[in-house]
């Protein structure tokens, strides 16, 4: 990935007698190759978290107050004020975040400029640290701190071209989405000022099920909406693998090469999403995690956990609608394995 960094800095976050204080780094960073490795790095984690958001700044016409960090970013991008001290103010307003949410986070923040394919960026990031161990000149022991980029779950980032010319975008943000059930990116997006405007989840949700309906509606024989299934992942997993929005045309476009139809899937989709009133824009960025129902059956509950992919059901695996019952011809060998050792089977 060709990075052209134009500004960079890290803040220190630490923890000291159940408080968390902020140690200010005084200029930008050097541009260098570790500079360089740690960008790519943190890049290249944040382009396959599979779960992300989408989010602008609020405006007056929002029902909530916007905090001062996109005052403080439209000053530094005017010239009005240096990058450091941007990076600064920005710094200790997380640090009165973090202090309201009673979290005694300790690590870096990290805010850079880069342009990427022609396109400005802005990248805010909490870099987590974790211990380690490494080894000194005297070859003895020492514990040592390391940062963590893998566990990144606080990042976003502006997409300044289009915040600039595109002022009306609902998407120009986007941010990393905590696990089910957790807010921790609630605060972070407090911090920034800003408001999830795209579900990009619930949108492709629609998707898979105008997919699984139009099958149903052109009467495809099970192997024919499977392929047909098969079809739509492969063309979106691509699009998110390269960054790139699903189009529903192109989409059907696709559909039409493998499975052709008198009804065209772009005509039907926009028709199925009108009917049950949900969201499915003609271009979106797809969820990764969800994509996966296409071509997988999964679920858990009760202690039990099963998953399996579509081309299995009626072929290893039965489903007994009336007795609700799930018949699986042949085990994996792991799980086997497993069953023979508690029932001890030799094998």
């Amino acid at each position: 990935m060709q990075l052209r960094i134009e500004n960079s800095i890290i803040h220190q976050f630490y923890s000291h007698d159940d408080q968390v204080g902020l140690r200010l780094a005084p200029e930008a960073l050097a541009e260098d190759e570790q500079l360089h490795e740690l960008l790519e790095e943190l890049t290249q984690v944040y382009t396959n978290k599979p779960a992300k958001g989408y989010a602008s700044f609020l405006t007056e016409a929002d029902d909530a107050e916007r905090g001062p960090f996109p005052d403080f970013m439209q000053q530094w991008h005017a010239n009005e004020i240096q990058f450091v001290d941007f990076s600064q103010q920005a710094a200790k307003l997380l640090l009165e975040q973090l202090q309201n949410h009673n979290m005694l986070e300790a690590g870096f923040l990290l805010i850079t400029r880069y342009q990427h394919l022609s396109t400005d960026y802005l990248l805010v990031a909490f870099l987590p640290v974790k211990e380690g161990v490494s080894i000194n000149p005297n070859l003895a022991v020492n514990k040592s701190s390391q940062l963590d980029i893998s566990k990144v779950q606080l990042a976003a980032r502006i997409n300044l071209t289009d915040w600039e010319t595109e002022a009306d975008s609902e998407r120009y943000i986007s941010f990393i989405k905590g696990r089910a059930g957790r807010k921790v990116s609630d605060f972070f997006l407090d911090f920034l000022g800003c408001t999830e405007r795209l579900n990009s989840k619930s949108q492709t949700q629609t998707l898979i099920e105008a997919v699984n309906e139009y099958g149903k509606a052109a009467e495809l024989e099970p192997q024919q909406r499977q392929s047909l299934n098969a079809v739509a992942y492969e063309y979106c997993d691509q699009q998110w693998k390269q960054g790139e929005d699903v189009n529903v045309k192109d989409l059907s476009e696709h559909f039409s090469q493998a499975q052709p139809s008198e009804r065209s899937f772009d005509d039907f989709s926009r028709e199925y999403a009108q009917q049950r009133e949900a969201e499915l824009p003609d271009e979106f960025p797809a969820d990764k995690s969800t994509l996966r129902k296409l071509v997988k059956f999964q679920g858990q509950g009760g202690g039990v956990s099963v998953g399996f992919d579509h081309t299995q059901l009626g072929e290893r695996i039965n489903y007994d609608a009336a007795t609700d019952t799930l018949t699986i011809h042949g085990t994996p060998p792991n799980l086997r394995d497993q069953l023979r050792r508690y029932f001890g089977i030799d094998s």
